[in-house]
């Protein structure tokens, strides 16, 4: 049986996107929802469809890779009931079918695994576009700081499963990098990337995790996985959810920021959750490892390749500074020039 996700060239593209199609529109026929469009949004880790009603309420409807088994969805769909349960925070839900059932798998063409479907409430909101604004940056730390503290105090059941973010699976990226790093760097530049990795799984070594600065964390709470009304931010995406570092998820954000963005996010993060004084330092590691892990998951897809010949002149400015030892994190760091 081949995965549902399997794809290579534009054709196979065509085809899986087709099939995906038919998934949705047969997953939406469980469910008690008086559905008028549905609208593809994306081919990621997951592929998303939004389904708008005859009501005030839209859903999103994801289509899971063979990435994640039905307990870790599960999971996920757990930790966002808790974390709606807190008063401050406002995130995707899921919805159960006629049945009460809340990850379905779904008949598909012959020879295909059968995908994982979930259905979520969808949150309203729009993407920043142009720059942000210094309230919106410093609200983004104090959602973060928000989610946090909530999901310290959800109580994990014993069948909950997510992934670890950390060592294993930096390494697991940086295999994977190993494979695919020519279409976008050098020789010399692969080197670098490897030396920074080093560095990287050296500093994590040094780290102790406790209550304070591990725990479960939204693991990909990018600019694209926030939306906003008015200036208030919420979180969407928690595909990735799981345990890690806080700190890897502040970095997750601040990679797209301004320098001085950067540190209002920290600011209102401390608003909620004050920082240890040493932790700040460990930022710029963590920051390096987002990164790279960026660059690592859209190298297999030959689509990403332009732009991430064009990011280098970016990642290996920050690459040098980090090796270095030079303090980059509240700094305009110069890009470099690629010759190729």
């Amino acid at each position: 049986m081949q995965d549902f996700f399997s794809f290579d060239m534009d054709e196979e593209l065509k085809a899986l996107l087709a099939r995906a199609r038919k998934v949705a529109l047969s997953a939406i026929q469980r469910y008690d929802l008086e559905w008028e469009h549905i609208q593809f949004i994306r081919l990621s880790d997951s592929i998303t469809y939004k389904i708008e009603t005859s009501t005030a309420n839209n859903y999103l409807l994801r289509i899971h890779s063979d990435r994640l088994s039905k307990e870790e969805i599960r999971s996920e769909l757990l930790l966002l009931q808790a974390l709606n349960e807190s008063k401050e925070l406002h995130v995707p839900e899921g919805l159960a079918n006629r049945e009460g059932i809340y990850v379905s798998d779904i008949e598909t063409e012959i020879g295909y695994k059968r995908p994982y479907v979930t259905i979520m409430r969808w949150v309203e909101g729009e993407h920043v576009t142009g720059e942000f604004t210094d309230s919106s940056v410093y609200n983004i730390g104090v959602l973060m700081g928000r989610l946090h503290d909530a999901a310290r105090s959800f109580k994990v059941p014993s069948d909950f499963v997510r992934p670890t973010w950390g060592v294993k699976s930096f390494k697991r990226e940086m295999e994977k990098l190993e494979h695919y790093y020519k279409r976008f760097l050098s020789e010399k530049e692969w080197k670098l990337y490897q030396d920074a990795a080093e560095k990287v799984v050296s500093e994590l070594a040094t780290m102790h995790p406790n209550e304070h600065n591990f725990g479960l964390i939204h693991a990909d709470l990018h600019t694209g996985n926030i939306v906003f009304m008015n200036d208030d931010p919420y979180p969407i995406d928690f595909g990735r959810c799981g345990y890690g570092y806080y700190l890897y998820d502040m970095a997750g954000s601040l990679l797209e920021l301004w320098p001085k963005h950067r540190w209002m996010l920290i600011q209102g993060y401390e608003s909620i959750r004050k920082l240890e004084s040493n932790e700040i330092r460990y930022l710029e590691c963590f920051f390096i490892m987002c990164m790279i892990e960026n660059y690592c998951h859209y190298s297999s897809d030959p689509r990403e390749t332009a732009s991430l010949i064009e990011e280098q002149k970016y990642a290996q400015a920050y690459i040098r500074e980090y090796l270095n030892d030079r303090p980059f994190l509240f700094e305009v760091v110069e890009p470099v020039e690629i010759n190729r």
